[in-house]
């Protein structure tokens, strides 16, 4: 029954939305209609500009979000591991991570030009902060008595960040790369705003310069479907590199 409940909710959502729409109980200029939503995505998928703009759009945000956080799972570690590292980088950090990144955004159109890397440079600084700061706690966390027995065993400092810390944090990483991925949905949007020509972000703004109502919920439907996608994935990836994180 409750599974039943969360199948139907979404159709019974839409069949509300498309009943409130055509009784001119909500405002259609507005709102539209679920079914000529349909109408403009089957559209749009016929052409083939929907594909066009997805493919531009992920690719940018997987290219910015395996520059944020490959660095982003090094530096946490070491920050996690040695006090030192973390007593350096911690106040920068600090410092750097409130910094809304929309707002970095002109400094890094200055830096790096109106073409793809200004757009990828954002995604990557907004999923880097997230990724570390998890990492680095996830880390710290990691039970004394672990890192005790590879000290008495006599671990190097590889053996410290692949058998130690990296294992030990990888359920926090791995909920700080889903956290980074929903930022970088959000970023990809503000970030395709400036100076592009192509993605979803571009054509929901074109939509609405537009007035294009249809067009517009077809790109924010899409960009809620990527977010499920991008989520499924990692929680894939996640059962395949922590198998045991299931069996606790």
């Amino acid at each position: 029954m409750v599974k039943a409940c969360s199948i139907l909710s979404p159709f019974l959502f839409l069949v509300l939305w498309e009943v409130l729409s055509k009784s001119d109980v909500i405002d259609k200029r507005l709102f539209s209609t679920p079914s000529l939503i349909l109408k403009t995505m089957i559209q749009l998928l016929a052409t083939g500009e929907l594909f066009y703009h997805v493919w531009i759009s992920v690719f940018r945000i997987i290219l910015g979000f395996l520059l944020g956080a490959v660095p982003g799972v090094i530096l946490g570690l070491s920050m996690g591991l040695f006090p030192l590292v973390r007593s350096f980088l911690k106040p920068i950090v600090s410092a750097a991570f409130p910094i809304p990144k929309l707002a970095l955004m002109p400094l890094i159109l200055i830096i790096f030009g109106l073409g793809e890397a200004s757009k990828v440079v954002t995604i990557a600084l907004g999923v880097f902060f997230l990724v570390l700061i998890n990492t680095m706690a996830g880390v710290m966390n990691i039970e004394q008595i672990y890192v005790d027995v590879a000290r008495n065993f006599g671990a190097g400092k590889k053996e410290f960040y692949l058998t130690v810390a990296l294992p030990g944090a990888l359920p926090v990483i791995f909920a700080g790369f889903k956290i980074a991925m929903g930022t970088a949905l959000l970023l990809i949007v503000a970030a395709e705003l400036s100076a592009a020509r192509a993605g979803i972000g571009w054509m929901i703004w074109r939509a609405y310069d537009m007035f294009d109502i249809e067009k517009m919920f077809s790109g924010l439907i899409i960009m809620s479907f990527l977010g499920f996608i991008f989520s499924y994935c990692l929680d894939l990836i996640e059962k395949w590199v922590i198998p045991w994180k299931n069996r606790e």
